[in-house]
């Protein structure tokens, strides 16, 4: 198990892993090493431009980078997991999101990152067919190939600690069965290739078992079982997830609540989308569609509160649509057509098209969840971390939580456990100026 320390400076450097090096993972790597080149700035990441309210009587407000213990970006170092053999270099060019001249410029770093042969099993992701990937008598023995992989990996690069972000493909839709319910069984499914253990599942059993924090940026289930929850809780490791909050519902996690403190009715959301690239493939098969429509529909119906307010969203019909679209390439088209009405009952309505890029959108939440997630190690928040359900369209959380989607209570819940984190490390260090304000 992986030491920590509580709080305090993050001494040596951080190993991020992603399972799966497609376009997502691509632009998250490939612009932080532009970054720290200078050719561009970390837009979108609270982490690195975010503030942080330190004494609101005092209208004390801080950089969370300053205040807070993140790691560094100079101190990441990058590795995973991929079905394709082509480094990241050949990767990023073939994904087409970011410009020839950026990569180029960045070329060599990226060509030194080469993906481990991936867990793959094509009933999970049918429209792709791996090339590179592992095989074994048993899935048990797949996630001790990837518990290697792992250790190999700290120990060539010289690595204090690790953290691992799926950032692979959505998985078909899958309920919790009878492996899934405690480590015993899921471990025994293992042992037997159980078929209801998905890849990332395996991947997920071989982090929380080496000590390493593990997020899903995906909406499958893998994290969001008994048996993992459980594992993580022995192993004291932080969990997180699932789905990247990035286009059309960060929008409705912001309007909707806007429409509910107005009590101004809803009768129907229509939503559409349309991308392309390796994500808008996998998702042309019906059962990996129907796991993302899954996670793209529960925000809405919680934050209005149906049950709650029946005059105003009692009826309310909410469709969410995908399709498939190659010519858009990793430009997602979002389009929105929203049925309110107010005073009397008379219709109005709101339109939205959002053309936004996916990915360019989900990396500055990848190097915030990963920056976080480290956090929580070395403070010694194991277990699901409710904070950080702001960057997630379906957050796992704890027993007994209910759901909260409205991202600006999200957005405080998170600020809070970044505040206790900065008063504690300035608890056991030299009082800076804010502190002293107190």
């Amino acid at each position: 198990m992986t030491t920590r320390t509580l709080n305090g400076t993050p001494r040596g450097r951080l190993g991020v892993l992603t399972p799966g090096m497609g376009a997502i993972a691509t632009t998250f790597i490939a612009g932080v090493l532009a970054i720290r080149q200078g050719l561009g700035k970390p837009i979108g990441a609270l982490s690195q431009m975010g503030t942080l309210s330190m004494d609101p009587i005092a209208e004390v407000t801080e950089h969370i980078a300053k205040v807070v213990p993140l790691a560094r970006m100079e101190d990441l170092v990058f590795g995973g997991w991929d079905i394709f053999p082509d480094d990241m270099y050949a990767a990023a060019v073939n994904a087409g999101v970011l410009a020839p001249a950026t990569l180029e410029a960045i070329k060599t770093d990226l060509q030194a990152i080469r993906p481990m042969p991936a867990v793959f099993d094509q009933q999970y992701v049918p429209r792709l067919a791996g090339t590179h990937v592992k095989t074994g008598p048993s899935k048990m023995d797949l996630a001790e190939q990837v518990c290697a992989d792992i250790q190999q990996f700290k120990a060539a690069n010289g690595l204090d600690r690790l953290v691992m972000i799926w950032c692979a493909s959505t998985e078909v839709y899958a309920k919790p069965g009878p492996v899934h319910q405690s480590l015993a069984r899921f471990e025994e499914g293992l042992q037997s290739s159980d078929p209801t253990i998905a890849p990332s599942m395996i991947y997920a059993y071989a982090a929380i078992r080496e000590g390493v924090p593990f997020a899903n940026g995906a909406p499958n289930l893998t994290e969001d079982i008994p048996a993992l929850q459980e594992l993580a809780r022995e192993m004291r490791v932080p969990l997180c997830g699932k789905d990247f909050k990035t286009g059309q519902t960060m929008l409705k996690t912001v309007l909707a609540p806007a429409l509910r403190a107005r009590m101004l009715g809803v009768s129907g959301w229509f939503s559409t989308n349309i991308l392309g690239n390796r994500d808008g493939q996998v998702l042309d098969d019906p059962r990996a569609l129907k796991t993302k429509e899954i996670s793209k529909l529960g925000a809405l119906e919680h934050i209005l509160d149906t049950d709650r307010f029946p005059d105003l969203y009692g009826d309310l019909f909410h469709s969410v649509n995908i399709n498939f679209y190659p010519p858009r390439g990793d430009n997602k088209e979002g389009w929105d057509n929203i049925d309110i009405f107010g005073w009397l009952g008379y219709p109005m309505q709101i339109k939205i098209d959002f053309l936004c890029r996916d990915s360019i959108l989900a990396a500055p939440l990848i190097l915030d969840v990963a920056l976080f997630m480290d956090l929580a190690a070395r403070c010694g928040w194991n277990g699901l971390q409710d904070w950080l359900a702001f960057y997630f369209k379906s957050p796992t959380l704890s027993a007994g939580m209910l759901p909260e989607h409205d991202l600006f209570r999200q957005l405080a819940h998170l600020e809070s456990r970044l505040r206790e984190a900065a008063l504690e490390t300035a608890a056991i260090s030299d009082q800076p100026d804010w502190a002293q304000a107190n």
